[in-house]
């Protein structure tokens, strides 16, 4: 089960003295519209001598990792997977990235309840700034629809400023306005 897994993540990332953020669809469900999802997408703060004691913590009989790889991702600051045995979901560690946005956005983050575990979490509107800069990469349909959910659930509780002030300086206009007409009420016609 997810919860199950996310307590043992969790717990494994506080042992090896990681900061961390889950983000991406099991983050977007939280506050949006619940989708199916085969990968859980942490954000980490970590270095080399932290990825080493993550792997040294990483039971080999419930999880599939490479050390070699984890730590040439860090060095590349980019990201590494490992899969539980026990779901067959892949987990993916993407290491914060070193700009204005993503620092922000770290800070920002909150503990919040996913599949029953306290986790820290990205808030509602930097769910929807990455998935707006996922979509302008992949030109996904589904990331736009993770945001609609979020607008349609969360709409009179977001941040509209703060989202407006980041989708300007991340170029993500064409993006967040097609969020908007997706997420805005359809009017019967008579």
């Amino acid at each position: 089960m997810p919860g199950d897994l996310f307590r043992r993540l969790s717990v494994l990332l506080e042992q090896a003295g990681i900061p961390y953020m889950l983000t991406g669809s099991f983050a977007s469900t939280v506050y949006g519209m619940a989708r199916s999802t085969a990968d859980i997408d942490f954000i980490i703060a970590a270095d080399e001598e932290h990825i080493r004691k993550l792997m040294s913590l990483l039971p080999e009989e419930d999880f599939y990792s490479e050390l070699g790889g984890a730590l040439e991702s860090c060095r590349r600051r980019s990201m590494f997977n490992v899969i539980d045995n026990a779901t067959s979901l892949k987990v993916d560690f993407i290491f914060l990235k070193n700009r204005d946005f993503s620092r922000e956005e770290f800070q920002r983050r909150n503990k919040a309840q996913v599949e029953g575990v306290e986790l820290y979490i990205a808030t509602p509107e930097d769910i929807i700034l990455s998935k707006l800069e996922w979509a302008k990469r992949g030109a996904s349909l589904r990331q736009i629809e993770d945001v609609v959910g979020i607008l349609k659930v969360r709409n009179d509780q977001l941040d509209l400023a703060y989202i407006g002030k980041w989708v300007n300086e991340l170029g993500l206009q064409a993006e967040w306005s097609n969020a908007i007409k997706m997420s805005a009420p359809v009017q019967d016609e008579k």
